[in-house]
């Protein structure tokens, strides 16, 4: 068995003010952030994480504000119809947190087990009033990942979910973030979530060694997740870098 990763686009947020991506830094640009969905394959079945926006550009503008382009063919069904996917017959679905980008279409994935913190699931109830909208707290909306409840398997803390594969709490961006751990044929790939939105985020700068996101819960526990993944050996894989989606495939 030898696995890989395959990173989908499905669209991008663009012309998002910089800091938003980088925190305390960027004043004055811009960034296009790439919508990516990952499948992990070479195993049983293949493992899809994280599941993209919603197809609806209208309700992205209308309730966070985000210019989202998204083609009809990344759109979450034909991107991964492309992909040779039938998201009916996925057994296992992670989402590295619950903000609405990366569950959007959990329910495409109607026979899968869905992997979540159990800290993410808690906040994901009861946010914060600053962070409604990335969770879609709206008198409008239903949380994309309430539709999917009884999916849904809470896990707390480490956990493995297929060989080669496993769950590492990444908490700071939300309580309950996580990244996926996968063991390929050369070598280790750490699907790093939101703890990681590009490369420059973990690269750092000269000023410090990593950068957070600009949309956090808790930076010490964001600084203590950058120590975890510098303890495991391994290749990090952003959450929302177009250099990502180029390369396309990590294996």
């Amino acid at each position: 068995m030898t696995l890989s990763i395959r990173a989908l686009e499905a669209g991008r947020l663009v012309g998002m003010h910089k800091p938003a991506i980088t925190y305390m830094r960027g004043w004055g640009k811009t960034h296009d952030s790439a919508m990516i969905m990952f499948v992990i394959e070479g195993g049983d079945a293949p493992i899809v994480v994280d599941t993209g926006p919603p197809s609806d550009v209208d309700q992205v503008r209308r309730y966070h504000g985000y210019t989202l382009q998204q083609t009809p063919d990344e759109r979450a069904p034909a991107v991964l119809r492309a992909a040779g996917i039938d998201p009916g017959r996925v057994p296992v679905v992670v989402n590295t947190h619950l903000h609405w980008d990366h569950c959007s279409n959990d329910h495409l994935f109607g026979r899968a087990a869905i992997y979540v913190q159990r800290r993410e699931l808690e906040y994901a109830s009861r946010p914060l009033q600053w962070h409604n909208a990335a969770f879609d707290h709206h008198p409008d909306l239903e949380p994309p990942w309430r539709a999917v409840g009884n999916q849904i398997t809470p896990v707390d803390g480490e956990h493995r979910i297929a060989p080669g594969v496993s769950l590492v709490p990444l908490p700071g961006h939300t309580p309950g973030s996580q990244g996926v751990l996968v063991e390929t044929g050369g070598g280790r790939y750490l699907i790093a979530g939101d703890c990681v939105d590009t490369y420059e985020n973990w690269e750092g700068d000269a000023a410090a060694s990593h950068i957070p996101s600009g949309l956090f819960t808790n930076l010490f526990e964001y600084d203590e997740s950058f120590r975890v993944i510098e303890s495991l050996d391994c290749q990090v894989i952003p959450s929302h870098d177009q250099a990502v989606v180029e390369q396309g495939r990590f294996q």
